[in-house]
């Protein structure tokens, strides 16, 4: 049995939307991880992070991080600080972050990313016993 893929994000988010809308065309299951309901998974915020690094991650972009105070803006200086705003402020994470049966994480959603994952797990699933 395979891990199952998590998509986490907040479900009124327009790219969140095209994700799982995506791995639902393409027949993949998924578990949805809500960060507004369920809150940001504090224990997977570090391997988030080495594997995207925070300028991935971090969205600097977004509406709530324009409407932080400049000193909050400015305190982001490591993994730890943003770690910290991400808790706190979860609508600074940029979404969805996807979580695929191999462990690896992507952010955001672009097909060809997802195509290329999906073939991955396929290739790993019928090899499997």
């Amino acid at each position: 049995m395979t891990n199952p893929i998590i998509v986490y994000g907040i479900p009124n988010c327009d790219t969140v939307k095209k994700a799982r809308a995506w791995l639902t065309e393409h027949s993949l299951d998924y578990q949805f991880h809500d960060f507004k309901k369920q809150g940001v998974p504090a224990e997977l915020l570090p391997h988030w992070l080495a594997q995207v690094g925070e300028p991935v991650l971090l969205n600097r972009k977004g509406t709530t991080w324009r409407k932080l105070d400049e000193a909050t803006r400015a305190a982001v200086v490591d993994d730890s600080a943003a770690s910290a705003l991400m808790l706190a402020q979860p609508s600074v994470i940029k979404r969805p972050v996807v979580l695929w049966p191999d462990h690896r994480i992507t952010v955001g959603f672009n097909a060809e990313v997802f195509a290329a994952h999906a073939a991955a797990d396929a290739i790993q699933t019928d090899g499997a016993p």
